[in-house]
């Protein structure tokens, strides 16, 4: 699992990260001021500061933020000027939005912040539907507004073109002022944000829900933020039946908040169209004595903190009841507390202001077990031991009011005169005292005199993360720096244990005489009994004001003696004031830091992911004191004298026995068990049977076997046998009836009609697939990993197979058939996989996560031999499982779930032929679990309403997501994610999600210092990746390749030339890609086959092939050197579901529909023959394995067999072909981009 932040602020306003690969707190060091609080997501951070405005830190990648900017020109036709810019007063704008209703001229664009900037000038689109337009990008229609074409008519009265401009979001990685869109600023400022809801829709990519709260109570909704617009649009403030001090927000569609009245409420109504809710539910507080003050809340899960610290867990919160059942108390007493990905707990301890993990959570025990507090140092490049006067701007944070900096400090020493005591009012101690109060605390103070004198501090106050409450609440009640207030006869820290009786706050006992030497606040304020107990921490003026009416003693540094009234007095919303001692560090190394706020929104935790957080400073040293024990010289000494030994004992047992001949044991065993075979003979049934593996070594030591199958027919004994080296491939074959896995042979190959067993269990079904996997790679004599050549392919359920090339594979014009080549399983799931002949292997799974091979073997269910001991990881993937609800229309009642008698089930797959409900629908294997309840997906091809349907004249047909007169029936497709975990040689490379990827082919003897690698990600966007070797597979940055539109396939040739599909299916050709230049310098735009839409391309050597959305596959002609675009298009065959062309220009599709002994197959692997550089094109087709494959990749095989010489005349060209590489025999043509490609953008 890649490494993920943990976010914290400490009592002094310092935003610091913990990663979860790492071993200590990084400051953010480009935070100017200080914070209040953060609410982290996986792709940034959000902050309140202390000025109360909110600050956005979008963390750094190789993928830019981009937004694009568009306008139409319009033009209509007239006799005198002809295409003009003279329209009619009924016509659209000149400059228009696509609508026409909206008047945009260029010069009305403006950056929406300072955080953007333009990337280029205005350009016009010269695409329209995925082919090039004429020059000018100008399509024409009878009016406006119309159906537009790109060739003009003779009734073409009006034209327009497309005008594109892009924006880039250029603040990375630095916190960034959301900018205010109201005319002055908000009516009051900020103090408590909340960051979720991206899991509530995934349209418009990066969607996020933002709440905030207001001084005054309020409710404030961001709206607009998304992957392109990170900032949002503007706030709206929403209705409250109360005023909220907290409110938290979690990945899906719960919002609970916090009352002053210590009651909750609860957000209903959130979805996809109404991401802020509609309405509010009141939920009584966990203890009705105590009200709440904080809450947080996950996807299923909320839990709340009492103001009596304690902390509380809601039991049966999920998405259909968001408010749950009730509460159960825990163990622990905190200040605040924070539910993160995965519906992990954190949360700031109430007595040491520790950050501490709630252990054990899972999603069957998600109240967990146990607190484990966070014990990692900060980052040891800050120093504690400078002191200069001013270097900080506070000690604390006072979040209100503007931010000042303090002009001088001053601080008192053992040194300072009597007169600089006196005017503090002469409320000091003499400096007996003073030593007497501090001996009995721990710590140092430093002073800004030449002679510091150490001495212990204070004991450090316990400070809560809710000062903003405490300010309102005395501001409220009049009691912050009240002068006539009681005197306070006891400690001003209560121990754990007390009744809370009045502010938590730093002060001190007049009678004791102690003075402060921390950096906290020195106030104490006083309460009504029984109210709750607050304290704060203010960062805003270095002062402390005394008020001896409150028999309290203070310290007053850098101010005027006797002035503390008056600020007392000023500060509408809490008067409570600080100081700090001019120390560049206010708690020493060895201390642990006192942490205010804590969120993990962007921390990747689960029951399974060790954390190195907790217990590291005893590890290191207990590691360092072993060490230590040890000498290196010992270490040395001890090495050599084991060395000789072994070599002695090896002389002495193996030397005397060298000329006895070696023994070869001879051995045979059988293994058996029982299960249920389905018969090959109708009518097909599942018939129990006796299995058994009888193998042998022979003479020479090689090893064999023999499978056979006892079976009973018409009460007769009967067996079926195969030979185990005459296995091809084992497949399993789960589903949730049986444990069924799939034996083929070259013959069963050719029929489509495996041998099909069914285990009585999982683990007996594994424990059989790993012990015949074994036995067929003995008797061919395959170990360990693949080799850089290898084949590999990908089954639709995920499972991945890898064949080891034989020079016979592509010999010609006799190659060995496919049906002969042995497949053998790796560990892992992956969608797609890709590789070259220089070991370079890269795949991407379900949920576009990218992996690297890591040069390993074995993995899932493989254990022991079968598997490599190292390069193991573990692997997950998430899919959706999409069932589609079908409804038709009638007269009475409009759209109902009751159809016609030959319509397709009401519940259904795709096809409409298997009935799918929300309750029968299983995982795809019992590997996988839900992991979300079924919702409705929107993101479906063609669009659909608000409510998901999508509409059409009848079943099946063409779907659209709106309403005619002519649809009578309707459907909508329903999602629900699982998630499956395996292990495999498989690392993942973060963070960018992609969907599709290509390695350059290369030669078997070729040397590359970088390998080529492109990539499309899941938005569209088409990246580069460097730093790619066999050494360091996985790269180590990706380089963005700029688009004018989103891409979905892309691949690259032997001699760097990439082609690509947009997701509109027009093609693209990227030029002068070069080692040098590996991201090129401009696309070319490549007319598709006619009224076609191309979806996947691979390019080989010299040839391009493509597959279009109708599973046509297409060859490219007039590809040459010089014209690298080619010619035209030349279709191939149809019912091709994907293509692969390697480095020797040979040609491997995954079909459909191949007809077998018993019906038609799916997904079956077939390799063209008669591939020659005369003739790439190729003449028909060899059959392999399958059905059920989704994907294979032969752009790693580069071994070329020596050609069979048939005539002189052959063997000049087969000469000829050794030395220099094949060209296309096509005549060169001129580059002419005007014909058949257009420059379209750099």
């Amino acid at each position: 699992m890649p490494s993920s932040l943990l976010w914290a602020v400490d009592v002094y306003g310092r935003v610091y990260s913990l990663s979860t690969a790492g071993q200590q707190w990084d400051q953010c060091r480009d935070a100017h001021l200080e914070f209040k609080r953060v609410a982290a997501v996986r792709q940034c951070c959000w902050g309140i500061a202390c000025d109360h405005n909110i600050y956005l830190n979008v963390h750094a990648s190789d993928l830019p933020i981009r937004y694009q900017e568009e306008t139409f020109e319009n033009q209509r036709w007239n006799p005198v000027d002809g295409f003009s810019d003279r329209l009619l007063p009924s016509d659209r704008w000149q400059w228009s939005d696509v609508t026409g209703l909206q008047h945009q001229p260029l010069e009305g664009f403006q950056l929406p912040s300072a955080n953007w900037e333009w990337e280029a000038d205005w350009y016009v689109d010269e695409n329209f539907g995925g082919e090039p337009t004429d020059k000018g990008g100008w399509t024409y229609a009878i009016d406006f507004p119309a159906t537009y074409t790109k060739d003009k008519k003779w009734n073409s009265c009006v034209r327009r073109r497309r005008w594109i401009r892009y924006r880039r979001y250029k603040a990375r990685d630095s916190w960034a002022k959301i900018p205010c869109e109201q005319a002055g600023p908000l009516p009051d400022p900020f103090n408590d944000i909340s960051c979720g809801g991206w899991e509530v829709s995934d349209e418009p990519a990066g969607r996020l829900s933002l709440w905030a709260v207001s001084l005054q109570g309020k409710v404030w909704f961001r709206d607009g933020i998304c992957h392109n617009n990170p900032e949002g649009s503007m706030w709206e403030e929403l209705n409250i039946p109360g005023e909220v001090v907290q409110i938290s927000c979690g990945p899906v569609d719960l919002v609970w908040a916090v009352l002053w009245e210590g009651q909750l409420l609860v957000r209903e109504g959130i979805g996809r169209d109404c991401p802020k809710g509609n309405s509010w539910v009141v939920v009584d507080s966990p203890s009705p004595e105590v009200g709440a003050i904080h809450v947080a809340v996950g996807v299923n899960v909320v839990w709340a903190i009492t103001k009596d610290n304690k902390v509380w867990f809601r039991r049966g919160v999920n998405s259909h009841n968001p408010c749950g059942s009730g509460w159960i108390g825990m163990v622990g007493e905190m200040v605040m507390i924070n539910v993160g990905l995965n519906d992990q707990v954190w949360a700031i301890s109430c007595e040491d202001r520790a950050v501490y993990f709630r252990q054990g959570v899972t999603s069957s025990e998600l109240s967990g077990k146990a607190w484990k507090a966070v014990s990692v140092p900060r980052d040891s490049d800050r120093s504690n031991s400078s002191a200069s006067t001013g270097s900080m701007h506070s000690a604390g944070c006072f979040f209100g009011g503007e931010v000042r900096l303090q002009s001088q400090t001053s601080v008192l020493s053992d040194v300072d005169s009597d007169t600089e005591r006196n005017s503090v009012g002469g409320l000091l101690p003499d400096p007996e005292s003073l030593a007497a109060a501090v001996s009995t605390s721990s710590g140092t103070m430093a002073t800004s005199s030449a002679a510091e004198l150490d001495m212990p501090k204070p004991r450090i106050p316990k400070v809560t993360s809710d000062s903003f409450i405490s300010e309102l609440v005395s501001d409220r009640e009049g009691q912050v720096g009240r002068r006539d207030g009681p005197p306070t006869s006891g400690p001003s820290i209560p121990e754990e244990g007390e009744p809370p009786a009045g502010e938590e706050s730093i002060g001190e006992q007049a009678g004791d005489s102690k003075v402060a030497t921390g950096p906290p606040t020195l106030v104490l304020s006083p309460s009504q009994p029984g109210d709750p107990q607050w304290s704060n921490v203010d960062l805003e003026e270095a002062q402390t004001h005394l008020s001896p009416e409150d028999g309290l003693t203070h310290l007053a540094v850098g101010g005027p003696p006797g002035g503390t009234e008056t600020g007392a007095d000023t500060c509408s919303l809490s008067s409570v004031a600080t100081y700090h001692l001019g120390l560049e560090e206010l708690y020493g190394p060895d201390e642990h830091p006192l942490w205010a706020w804590v969120s993990g929104g962007a921390c990747a935790v689960d029951s399974h992911s060790p954390l190195s957080w907790f217990n590291s400073v005893g590890t290191n040293s207990s590691a360092q004191s072993m060490s230590l024990s040890i000498t290196p010289a010992q270490s040395a000494a001890w090495k050599k004298q084991i060395f000789e030994q072994l070599s002695e004992r090896s002389k002495r047992e193996m030397d005397n026995f060298k000329h006895y001949e070696q023994a070869i044991e001879q051995s045979v065993w059988v293994k058996k068990g029982s299960m249920q075979w389905w018969r090959d003979w109708k009518p097909h049934k599942w018939t129990d049977i006796r299995f058994a593996l009888e193998q042998f070594s022979g003479a020479e030591g090689n090893k064999d076997g023999i499978l056979f199958i006892y079976y009973t027919f018409n009460e007769e004994k009967k067996y079926l046998h195969a030979f185990v080296n005459e296995v091809t491939v084992l497949v399993p074959v789960l589903n949730e009836a049986k444990n069924t896995f799939a034996i083929y042979t070259a013959e069963r190959t050719k029929q489509r009609w495996p041998i099909r067993l069914a285990a009585a269990t999982e683990l007996e079904m594994h424990d059989w697939l790993a012990l015949l996997s074994v036995s067929c790679c003995d008797s061919r004599g395959i170990h360990g990993p693949p080799s850089k050549q290898a084949i590999w392919s990908v089954t639709c359920k995920g499972d991945i197979f890898v064949s080891e090339p034989t020079p016979e594979l592509e010999a010609s014009p006799y190659p060995m058939p496919c049906d002969q080549m042995f497949w053998r399983q790796v560990g892992g799931h992956l969608r797609i996989i890709e590789c070259n002949s220089q070991g370079v292997v890269w795949g991407i799974g379900y949920d576009h996560t990218a992996w690297v091979y890591t040069g390993g073997y074995g993995g899932g269910f493989f254990q022991g031999l079968s598997s490599s001991t190292d390069n193991i990881h573990t692997q997950t993937d998430v899919r959706s499982v999409y069932i589609y609800e079908n409804q038709r229309w009638n007269p009475v009642t409009g759209y109902t779930n009751k159809g016609l008698p030959t319509d397709r089930y009401m519940w259904s797959d795709a096809s409409g032929l298997h009935e799918c409900t929300k309750a029968n629908t299983k995982p795809p294997s019992p590997h996988w679990t839900w992991v979300s309840e079924w919702a409705i997906d929107y993101s479906v091809s063609g669009g659909t309403d608000r409510e998901g349907w999508q509409y059409a004249a009848d079943f099946p047909a063409s779907y659209h997501g709106h309403k005619t007169l002519k649809d009578f029936v309707r459907r909508r497709r329903w999602a629900r994610k699982c998630k499956l975990a395996t292990t495999g040689p498989w690392l993942e490379v973060p963070p960018i999600p992609l969907s599709d990827i290509t390695i350059l082919p290369c030669g078997a003897r070729g040397t590359l210092e970088q390998v080529p690698l492109w990539a499309i990600s899941n938005k569209g966007d088409v990246l580069c990746r460097l730093g790619v070797t066999p050494q360091t597979p996985a790269g180590s940055s990706w380089l963005h390749v700029g688009t004018d539109q989103p891409f979905k396939s892309v691949s690259i040739g032997a001699v760097h030339q990439v082609w690509a599909i947009a997701r509109d299916g027009s093609t693209f050709y990227r030029g002068s890609v070069s080692a040098q230049n590996p991201a090129g310098d401009c696309w070319f735009h490549i007319p598709p086959p006619a009224k076609q839409k191309l979806k996947q391309v691979s390019v080989g050597r010299t040839s391009v092939y493509a597959v279009d959305e109708n599973g046509n596959l297409w060859y490219r002609h007039g590809v040459t050197p010089s014209y690298p675009q080619g010619s035209s298009w030349e279709h191939i065959s149809n019912n091709v579901r994907k293509v692969s062309v390697g480095p020797l220009d040979q040609v491997w599709i995954i079909a459909d529909k191949v007809q077998g002994s018993h019906s038609l197959s799916c997904g079956t692997v077939c390799r063209r023959l008669g591939v020659q550089p005369m003739e790439p094109k190729g003449q028909s087709w060899d059959y392999g394995i399958g059905g059920g494959w989704d994907h294979i990749t032969v752009r790693a095989n580069a071994t070329e067999a020596p050609r069979i010489s048939m005539a002189a005349p052959h063997e000049g060209l087969a000469q000829q072909q050794s030395q220099t590489p094949p060209r296309s025999p096509l005549p060169t043509q001129p580059q002419d981009s005007q014909s058949n490609g257009n420059v379209v953008g750099c």
